[in-house]
């Protein structure tokens, strides 16, 4: 039991609670296990269904066996966390709670492989925690698909990792068996475990089949490291990297309220002014500092929007806003640099946002609320945010989505979103109480903090969200959007990069420049460009294939020029002649056909390029038992003042000489 009855504040004083309570732990399923008069939670009907399904996979009844039934434990317990974690935005990956999910997942079926369980399997039990669930939590229908693809394609790629750490295991025993080593290094051990999943107790039992043992200290160093780093993850850009100086002033009652929504400009008095980590009195011109303000019009980077620039001045001093934060709730923090005068604290100032940026950025921030939108109906509702940048000169979006977009969808996402400004329609936005809001229907960005009153931007039916960035009031304020990238970023998550207003303008003006460029060089109008093109292609493949041809029979001509140098030397068919205007390629190339051709004996080539000797050599299989290309090309390599090497049957070599490449030739007679 937890008996709740005090709160501590920032100053570490306790104060009662208004209403003191006692948290007994008692859940759902401990009060479905008393009413339905079970032992265990694990009795109950809430994973009954879920031990069937097993059941059906493995062919192992549960009840049994201990042993099995830990492991059907293990299977029904993580597909509901799985389940659940993936409907509500969370993704498999290396950091934070993406990568708390893939533990689950994977420890999950790690213990279906102890079932004797081959190939993915978790995304038919989670299919049936859906069944079970969705009257209770019907959104669970809504990604069904998505949740189950996700599950999926992570057991196939856990499939992949386990076979690569099983190798990799084989091939770190026998390099310990080499060097007449016992203990297989912590450090080993940890990388099998949490780049590949592979579980630590078959590492174990893997070692004590060969007589070795694991150094468990070091792997418990690694695990700890990894604690450490996952708890920075998991700071994000929270508290965890918010500057001592931000949560000083926050404790001590310091606010900023943000009044840009209706404005661009006001005037408010300067509450502090701060250098590195410190709070000082004053800033004079040249010096770069942050400035906090009791108002401002200035949005402070959030939610994916970049912070406002503009400038803050009054008779005495002129500031620079080169960028705007907001570390915490209620404080916006301004990155000013002095351009006139000196700023002091408790000084009115005038701030005023650059409006042509800020009309730019919050074209763009409508324009991902009518892209993800657009994204839901065309891809489906499994398309959730996972990220994005808005700037005055681009946004970025990233959506969950397990496959390329294809050119075609992304041309009616584009088509769509564009329908949407030319209907002109209003950006209404009203605040509300959360819960009012998602009653309306309104999407929420998963792990974003909300207060207890929200914006809700809503355009006609089509898109409605949960937003505290800014917006045009018009939908046709946009003018044109365009996708210019599309790309995968992570494992089921996709990248879309567009433009809107100007830049989607001024984009589409280049692309037309370029193609009127294109339009001269080819002498034809954009119209006709493809058709010339693929003229042109046709042309220059029907050159190419002539320039094959002409190239054969070349080719069958200066193979009969050497062929007829061919010349037996002490029992060998020897060929050493001097090539013109070859590379290296085409020589090695021109080596092994005289070899084939011959049938048995030795070949070298010599010829220059760019000044400098190229020569190389090659020796039939049936004589390299007796010769050596490696061996003959370096002492034919030295009259020419080079070295090389190679094979026993094939070697090359350079050399800085190319007068006494004649010389080098005829040496090789004495070398057989």
């Amino acid at each position: 039991l937890v008996f709740m009855q005090f709160n501590r504040d920032a100053t570490g004083t306790l104060h009662p609670l208004p209403k003191p309570s006692i948290d007994t732990g008692v859940g759902l399923e401990r009060i479905s296990a008393i009413l339905q008069g079970v032992r265990s939670n694990y009795e109950t009907d809430l994973f009954k269904p879920i031990f069937e399904e097993v059941e059906t996979i493995c062919h192992i009844p549960y009840g049994k066996e201990a042993r099995t039934d830990v492991c059907m434990r293990v299977i029904a317990d993580h597909s509901r966390a799985a389940t659940f974690l993936i409907s509500d935005g969370v993704l498999p990956s290396n950091e934070g709670r993406g990568y708390v999910l893939r533990r689950i997942m994977r420890r999950a079926m790690r213990y279906g492989k102890m079932l004797g369980i081959e190939g993915p399997f978790l995304y038919r039990t989670s299919l049936k925690v859906i069944e079970l669930m969705q009257e209770a939590f019907p959104e669970l229908r809504e990604t069904e698909a998505f949740v189950s693809k996700v599950i999926q394609n992570e057991e196939e790629r856990f499939c992949e990792t386990l076979d690569s750490g099983l190798k990799i295991l084989r091939e770190e025993i026998e390099g310990l068996r080499k060097r007449g080593q016992k203990m297989l290094p912590g450090e080993v051990a940890f990388r099998l475990y949490d780049t590949y999943g592979f579980p630590l107790d078959l590492t174990t039992d893997m070692l004590q089949e060969e007589g070795l043992s694991l150094d468990e200290e070091g792997f418990r160093a690694q695990m700890e490291e990894q604690r450490q780093k996952s708890k920075l993850a998991w700071q994000g850009i929270g508290e965890g990297k918010t500057k001592e100086v931000y949560r000083r002033l926050a404790a001590q009652g310091v606010k900023s309220s943000f009044c840009g929504y209706d404005v661009m400009e006001c005037e408010s008095t300067i509450v502090a002014i701060l250098k590195g980590n410190e709070v000082v009195p004053w800033a004079e011109e040249g010096e770069e500092v942050e400035i906090v303000t009791e108002k401002t019009p200035f949005y402070g980077e959030a939610g994916g929007q970049v912070g406002d620039t503009g400038v803050m001045y009054q008779q005495g001093f002129s500031l620079e806003v080169k960028d705007s934060l907001k570390p915490l709730e209620e404080l916006i923090v301004h990155q000013v640099r002095v351009k006139r005068g000196k700023v002091s604290q408790g000084m009115e100032a005038i701030l005023k946002v650059d409006p042509r940026r800020r009309r730019a950025t919050a074209l763009n921030h409508t324009a991902t609320h009518l892209l993800q939108a657009a994204l839901r109906e065309i891809l489906g509702d499994h398309v959730h945010q996972a990220g994005s940048y808005v700037a005055p000169d681009r946004l970025r979006f990233d959506f969950t989505h397990f496959a390329p977009v294809k050119k075609e969808e992304l041309q009616r996402i584009e088509a769509l979103v564009n329908e949407k400004i030319w209907d002109n329609a209003e950006v209404e936005i009203k605040t509300m109480l959360v819960e009012e809001a998602l009653q309306t229907g309104a999407m929420a960005l998963f792990g974003e903090k909300y207060g207890e009153k929200v914006r809700v931007v809503k355009v006609s039916d089509f898109s409605i969200e949960l937003c505290g960035g800014t917006h045009t009031r018009r939908t046709g304020d946009l003018g044109l959007f365009k996708i210019v990238a599309e790309g995968g970023v992570a494992a089921g998550v996709r990248r879309i990069e567009a433009l809107t207003g100007e830049g989607a303008y001024r984009y589409v003006k280049a692309q037309e420049e370029r193609m009127e460029t294109l339009a001269l060089a080819l002498k034809a109008s954009p119209e006709e460009i493809a058709a010339k093109l693929d003229r042109l292609l046709q042309h220059q493949k029907e050159l190419e294939r002539e320039v094959e041809s002409l190239h054969a029979r070349l080719s069958h001509q200066e193979m009969a020029g050497l062929l007829g140098l061919v010349r037996e030397v002490r029992g060998v068919r020897l060929l050493s002649a001097r090539v013109e205007g070859k590379d290296l390629k085409r020589m090695r190339e021109l080596v092994d056909q005289v070899k084939e051709k011959i049938g048995s004996g030795i070949v070298l080539l010599g010829g220059k390029n760019q000044g400098k000797v190229i020569l190389v050599a090659g020796v039939t299989q049936d004589l390299v038992g007796r010769f050596s290309a490696s061996d003959l090309i370096k002492k034919v390599a030295l009259v020419v003042g080079g070295t090389g090497g190679g094979r026993m049957d094939f070697a090359q070599a350079g050399g800085t000489e190319p007068e006494k490449l004649d010389e080098a030739l005829k040496a090789i007679d004495n070398l057989i």
